[in-house]
């Protein structure tokens, strides 16, 4: 599955859900849901690096940390679509940005 059919799938996946919340999420709540995931993220993390002291070896943590890190990539999804913006063409511009200015400094 290449990235825009991600895109697409997660998008058919919003629009079924706005079928069934009491309102369409706008920027602020897909924000306000990046930030939340962004925060589950953090704490698989956490788990993941033992900084907590009951963490232990936990099989699953790998598919949760995984889960996390789509979620943000869900919320992002969502967040370029209300602004119509194409994501990866964004990122391959950035990405060719950084590029260039690494080349600039010589690495």
């Amino acid at each position: 599955m290449d990235f825009r059919n991600m895109q697409e799938m997660y998008m058919d996946i919003v629009h079924r859900f706005n079928k069934i919340e009491a309102s369409e999420w706008k920027a602020q709540g897909t924000m306000i849901e990046l930030i939340k995931q962004v925060g589950e993220l953090a704490k698989q993390v956490m788990l993941k690096e033992k900084y907590y002291a009951f963490s232990d070896n936990d099989p699953v943590i790998d598919e949760r940390l995984g889960n996390e890190m789509a979620d943000v990539i869900a919320q992002v999804i969502r967040l370029a679509d209300y602004y119509e913006i194409d994501l990866e063409d964004a990122f391959i511009k950035a990405r060719s940005d950084e590029d260039e200015y690494l080349k600039s400094r010589g690495v």
